[in-house]
């Protein structure tokens, strides 16, 4: 008898990112400042330092020591991953049974219910209304009315842009019985973090990541930062040695660079602001073709009615977004890669309107 995948397994795919080689690359909301040279010599010298024949800090002492004094909490509520992607997988399948049910919200980050499934969770899905807000009230009946033991969402989302301010998560928390897991991938770039009142809940766990602002994506560092009770939980079921010494090393040095990393995201925040500007001029002029959502993150989504040909369009020019049904997310780049593909979109969408 040949062996056969199990019915969770059988039909995956592999994330599929673009690939190949584009000049200008729009797609992935990284940061598009590298680290200075100066840092970077400083992270050569501390490289020295790694007892590279011995396992790493299992708790990410200095890692999460810094990360602590960056933000203003607790280190002890601070527990080090892979990404946050390590600890959307830790939690669906530690903190959910088979059957158990999983609440997510549409659109958001698409990964959620994936990791759910690994889970054999079932999924249950708050549809966010027609400008792609949410309507806190309704959630919160929907979450009750489900029965769901976890609610996880992206604030400010990814792909919509779009925030949900602290006093309404704050509601969210207090009015259900569920752990609610808030990813706040993009809050560096907003105002509206709970961080700072994480642990006056007994059901809140907050995502962070140094691959957005931090400019770190290729280490993938991660953190998960909850009340102790929590926190012990979350220590108890990762890997013992999750995180490698040399990216405790490199996050360490970045966090304890805070001016270097201010003046970064204001670049960044200046960025998309410019880039979100281009956008709505060319709103202006081809009402048709393009809405540009506000922004509170590194990128901008627009809603265009022939997505899918500008996407290629643009793909054809070397310039790569990312392409999601009838819109396109657009990650803030330099001055001049905003300036080409603001020329290159203009092209193709006058080009669109006036066959």
């Amino acid at each position: 008898m040949p062996y056969m995948l199990n019915n969770k397994l059988k039909d995956l795919q592999p994330y599929d990112p673009i690939a190949g080689n584009y000049s200008i690359r729009l797609d992935a909301n990284e940061s598009f400042l590298e680290l200075p040279m100066e840092l970077l010599e400083k992270a050569q010298y501390s490289m020295a330092d790694v007892a590279f024949n011995r396992y790493p800090d299992p708790y990410a002492t200095e890692l999460c020591e810094s990360f602590g004094a960056y933000y203003g909490v607790d280190p002890a509520l601070v527990t080090a991953g892979n990404g946050s992607d390590e600890w959307l997988f830790i939690i669906a399948t530690s903190f959910l049974m088979r059957g158990d049910k999983l609440l997510t919200v549409e659109p958001d980050f698409s990964m959620y219910r994936f990791y759910g499934s690994l889970a054999e969770a079932e999924s249950v899905v708050y549809k966010k209304k027609e400008d792609l807000s949410i309507d806190v009230d309704d959630l919160i009946v929907q979450v009750r009315e489900s029965g769901a033991k976890v609610v996880l969402f992206s604030n400010p989302c990814n792909p919509t842009s779009l925030g949900l301010r602290r006093e309404e998560v704050r509601k969210l928390i207090t009015s259900v019985s569920a752990l609610v897991v808030l990813d706040e991938a993009y809050m560096d770039f907003w105002d509206q973090s709970l961080l700072g009142e994480v642990a006056q809940y007994d059901n809140l766990i907050i995502l962070r990541t140094c691959s957005k602002a931090f400019g770190m994506a290729a280490i993938r560092l991660g953190f998960a930062v909850a009340n102790p009770t929590l926190t012990r939980t979350l220590r108890a079921v990762k890997s013992p040695y999750n995180v490698n010494a040399i990216t405790q090393k490199m996050g360490a040095l970045v966090m304890r660079s805070p001016e270097l990393l201010h003046r970064a995201l204001d670049e960044i925040i200046l960025s998309r602001k410019a880039l979100q500007a281009g956008l709505k001029d060319l709103e202006t002029r081809y009402p048709e073709q393009m809405y540009v959502y506000d922004s509170c993150t590194n990128f901008v989504l627009v809603r265009m009615p022939r997505a899918k040909e500008i996407f290629e369009g643009l793909l054809s020019k070397g310039i790569a977004v990312r392409f999601m049904g009838d819109t396109l997310r657009i990650t803030a780049g330099s001055e001049e890669e905003n300036a080409q593909l603001l020329k290159n979109l203009e092209s193709l969408v006058s080009s669109s309107t006036n066959p």
